[in-house]
């Protein structure tokens, strides 16, 4: 039967994770907030994937939109091998 403090445990590293990401998206935010507030002309450009359940939608526009949905694409790739080692890592500590 898990303890109290084995359970608390098992929470730290997903709640960091957490942390971490809030950030990191924080962070973007203020860094494309603070290049737009500088750059007074210019193209803007924009590439995204949103999953909705095991489905992606990518979406992009701009002059240099193929790029863009091609790092969005990259990226979620490695956040789904990422999420998947997490995994597997959360099992082998179950057993």
């Amino acid at each position: 039967m898990a303890t109290d403090a084995e359970d608390s445990s098992k929470l730290q590293k997903p709640l960091i994770l957490l942390v971490i990401g809030f950030f990191v998206i924080l962070a973007g935010i203020i860094i494309l907030i603070v290049a737009t507030a500088l750059q007074r002309s210019g193209s803007v450009n924009f590439g995204a994937i949103i999953f909705i359940g095991p489905f992606p939608i990518v979406v992009g526009a701009g002059p240099e939109a193929t790029w863009m949905i091609l790092i969005a694409i990259i990226i979620a790739v490695l956040s789904i091998i990422m999420f998947l080692v997490m995994r597997k890592e959360t099992k082998k500590a179950d057993v």
